[in-house]
């Protein structure tokens, strides 16, 4: 939904990753046996809606009332309880992560540090931060499909 709205890759990750931060802050006001999918879309949607506020880049695409009207009603987003099983491999898969991979993942998404202050904190430039989130974050994509489609074929 996120690339719907905005209006390249950049702006995207920035977003995606706003929109992570808010809703590692505020996993406490999720209700449980919602669907957290939603919800997360929804904080994601709002982050994407204030970034083309900022940009001004209203021009450049379709409306932020047409926007609003699409993301009223979403299409279904899978079977109940996938997002909470896909947070779980998300979990494992951070645990099999090499070390250093995982300090950088924290950093940047746990405790919200931008990839400039994360390269300093380590001592690395922010060029391989970039790198090693990258590659993080496809080895991650990557373990968690497996696992999803492991879990599917066990069913």
């Amino acid at each position: 939904m996120v690339l719907a709205i905005l209006p390249d890759f950049s702006a995207v990750d920035d977003v995606l990753q706003e929109t992570f931060l808010t809703v590692s802050r505020k996993a406490a006001d999720f209700l449980p046996d919602t669907n957290f999918a939603a919800w997360a879309g929804t904080v994601a949607r709002l982050h994407a809606l204030d970034w083309r506020r900022k940009q001004g880049r209203w021009a450049n695409g379709l409306s932020e009332a047409v926007i609003e009207r699409l993301c009223a009603h979403p299409a279904a987003l899978g079977e109940p309880g996938h997002a909470d099983r896909e947070l779980a491999a998300l979990g494992q898969c951070l645990a099999e992560l090499a070390p250093q991979a995982r300090r950088v993942i924290e950093l940047r998404y746990r405790e919200g540090h931008k990839p400039a202050e994360v390269a300093r904190r380590l001592g690395w430039t922010a060029e391989a931060i970039y790198v090693a989130l990258s590659r993080s974050r496809a080895a991650l994509r990557s373990c968690v499909d497996r696992r999803m489609s492991l879990e599917g074929a066990s069913r």
